[in-house]
């Protein structure tokens, strides 16, 4: 193992973003940036557009993505990704990127503490179908607010059949009536989540302790806080008055590990 004072930094990839003063926004790739944070570990971003993002990992030497795959079961390259040039490994996905960097540095802080990876993986699946609703909103909004015109063309394209079920972002974001309709949606999803903590009292997930857990909510967080701007009637709904101001809370005490450069 190489050691610490003499690591090279990994390399993130991670979506470019055109929205000034706004760099990381992706949900996905926050998951990775803090677990990278919270272990200290030096690295750098490379920025990339998303019909780039194959070209860009296979010229890096990444395989596909392991868990996902495309609609009709092809490869599927995707963001988050590391290259660790201290050990020659690529990962791909942020939970088997926390997985890696717990492996490769153990004399870092813990991401997915000894016994946990099943609940890690548990606290995955169940997370996407609380805050599902949200999709509704946040792919208009991806397209409108953080993508450079190459990406939003690709972006539009892709999400209408691999999320959308053929609907385009404009026709799935709610109207009238729908939108607070599907804001509640959203919030009962939440609320639920937020009910497994309270019931042990958890300052995080798991406790008194960071792990891997909680950035799976801070990303989701980081990505709704930065599409709807800190001032927007939305971010304030969810940070302060949801859930008695857990969510904001569980943000103000992950600060430090917020880096995005």
């Amino acid at each position: 193992m190489t050691e610490a004072g003499q690591l090279k930094p990994l390399i993130l990839y991670d979506f470019s973003s055109k929205k000034p003063g706004v760099k990381g926004w992706n949900p996905n790739v926050w998951k990775a940036r803090y677990s990278l944070n919270y272990k200290g570990l030096p690295y750098k971003t490379i920025w990339v557009e998303y019909p780039d993002v194959a070209s860009t990992l296979e010229t890096a030497g990444c395989p596909p993505n392991p868990v996902f795959k495309k609609p009709d079961g092809s490869p599927m390259y995707t963001l988050p990704a590391i290259v660790d040039p201290n050990t020659g490994a690529c990962v791909s996905e942020s939970l088997l990127i926390a997985v890696y960097l717990d492996k490769t540095y153990p004399d870092k802080p813990t991401l997915i503490p000894a016994g946990t990876r099943a609940f890690h993986e548990a606290l995955l699946d169940a997370f996407m179908p609380n805050t599902w609703p949200s999709m509704r909103f946040m792919m208009l909004k991806t397209a409108e607010v953080f993508l450079n015109p190459k990406s939003e063309v690709y972006f539009r394209e892709h999400r209408k059949y691999d999320v959308l079920g053929g609907v385009s972002v404009e026709d799935a974001y709610p109207k009238g009536d729908e939108v607070q309709v599907v804001w509640k949606q959203i919030e009962d999803g939440m609320n639920k989540m937020a009910t497994w903590m309270d019931k042990g009292g958890y300052k995080f997930v798991m406790g008194d302790k960071i792990s891997f857990a909680d950035f799976v909510f801070a990303g989701f967080l980081q990505f709704n806080k930065k599409t709807w701007g800190e001032e927007s009637k939305e971010w304030k709904d969810m940070s302060v008055n949801w859930d008695g101001g857990r969510w904001g809370k569980l943000l103000k005490d992950l600060k430090e590990y917020e880096r995005d450069d």
